[in-house]
């Protein structure tokens, strides 16, 4: 039994512009996947919180709180758009440390330069995370290293892989010894806090971006319709994909429905995987032309709704 005194815990907040890496990072950091990973920018739409254990040199233990927040762009058109902007800069402004994650390659553009001018009025301990390092020269990677804590101090500054898993342990060390000391407020097996319905259906939408790719409609939605623990201990799952056309729906469906059961046979097997159990899923294709307009949908998926 762990005691206050050999403990700590807190939150860190993962912040960055679209497609920095952030989501590929915390899923490197707690061990398993807790946020799902596309190519496609914009694939974090709520707050996903994972949570990482570490053993830290003194013997105590921490559990460090990931909130994976969605990307955060500098001009939110959308109602949408504001919504996860919101839901990011929450969750930066709650956290016990904040963490910047940047694109190496692609450096600093206007998103990130509009990040660290917000990260400026935060009171918490600020760490600087290059991503994607396995890709950019060295030398470009110690000017980019200058350029970003000229524009703010840093507290510390990493260069990771997290796809390859390249120096993700010595940022979470770090950022788990510098967690106030307390009880763990999460279970320690627990790898995060997301309900099984938003878990499914991000699962589902995982595979919708990784399938269309290009041919993706931005406002598409997954919402899980019905979740039954059958007697046989496997699980039946009722999932909705919200569009807003009909030629979107086409889209889904693919000829004869081939797209749609390709993405429900990827999406069943690793859910069943993720739970270890059997998974019956069944998808729909629904239009709802207004659905980006409900604010039952934002509240379903995490965020406020933004008139």
């Amino acid at each position: 039994m762990t005691t206050r005194s050999n403990t700590r815990a807190g939150f860190v907040a993962i912040v960055g512009a679209p497609n920095a890496g952030k989501s590929t990072l915390v899923n490197a950091m707690v061990g398993s996947k807790v946020s799902i990973v596309s190519p496609k920018v914009q694939t974090t739409r709520m707050r996903v919180i994972g949570i990482a254990m570490a053993d830290l040199p003194d013997g105590a233990r921490a559990q460090v709180i990931l909130v994976d927040t969605p990307g955060i762009f500098r001009i939110a058109k959308r109602r949408l758009e504001r919504a996860m902007v919101a839901a990011a800069w929450r969750g930066a402004d709650d956290a016990d440390l904040v963490a910047l994650v940047v694109d190496a390659e692609r450096g600093v553009g206007q998103e990130t330069h509009a990040i660290v001018e917000r990260l400026k009025e935060s009171r918490a301990p600020r760490f600087l995370i290059l991503n994607k390092i396995d890709v950019v020269p060295r030398e470009n990677l110690l000017a980019l290293t200058s350029e970003l804590n000229a524009l703010l101090p840093f507290d510390r500054t990493f260069m990771v892989s997290a796809l390859k898993h390249d120096g993700v342990a010595d940022v979470l060390a770090t950022l788990a010894a510098r967690l106030p000391a307390g009880p763990f407020l999460y279970p320690e097996d627990q790898a995060a806090d997301l309900p099984l319905r938003l878990l499914a259906a991000e699962v589902t939408r995982e595979q919708v971006f990784l399938q269309l790719h290009q041919e993706l409609p931005y406002e598409a939605a997954v919402e899980t319709e019905k979740w039954e623990d059958r007697p046989d201990g496997s699980v039946r799952i009722e999932q909705t994909i919200h569009v807003q056309r009909d030629g979107q729906r086409a889209i889904f469906l693919g000829k004869g429905g081939t797209r749609i059961k390709q993405i429900g046979a990827r999406a069943r097997h690793e859910l069943s995987e993720m739970l270890e159990r059997p998974v019956h899923l069944f998808l729909h294709v629904k239009v709802s032309e207004r659905w980006a307009d409900d604010p039952a949908h934002y509240r379903a998926i995490g965020l406020d709704y933004e008139p």
